[in-house]
């Protein structure tokens, strides 16, 4: 019994998507509004693990805004989404932005500057 567990713990696992990674973030204004255009990095492997969302935070980690995904994009990697209609605190210089996926949940952030 002890062997057959053994092997079973050592036997090779399929291999995991890691979390979802953002890799490109376009920030523009329009009047009192901002639009982000965020580009995704996923091992998307289907319905069970996708990036599902992506989430502009302020310096606090507090979320501003978010772009739910209502599919996987397995075919499509990198992809790119877009928000409109962010409204952003006046003064606001930078935010961050970071991706979800339905098994790691929340990636890394990363610093955009604004224009």
């Amino acid at each position: 019994m002890h062997r057959l567990l053994a092997v079973l713990l050592l036997a090779p696992l399929p291999a995991l998507a890691d979390a979802p990674e953002v890799v490109a973030v376009e920030a523009a204004r329009t009047g009192t509004e901002w639009r982000f255009a965020v580009t995704v990095r996923h091992a998307d492997a289907g319905w069970d693990h996708y990036a599902d969302a992506w989430a502009v935070l302020d310096a606090d980690g507090t979320e501003i805004a978010r772009r739910t995904l209502l599919h996987p994009h397995v075919d499509e990697q990198p992809f790119t989404r877009s928000l409109g209609g962010v409204a952003l605190p006046e003064g606001t210089r930078s935010v961050h932005v970071r991706a979800h996926d339905t098994v790691h949940g929340w990636g890394e952030a990363v610093e955009v500057a604004l224009p």
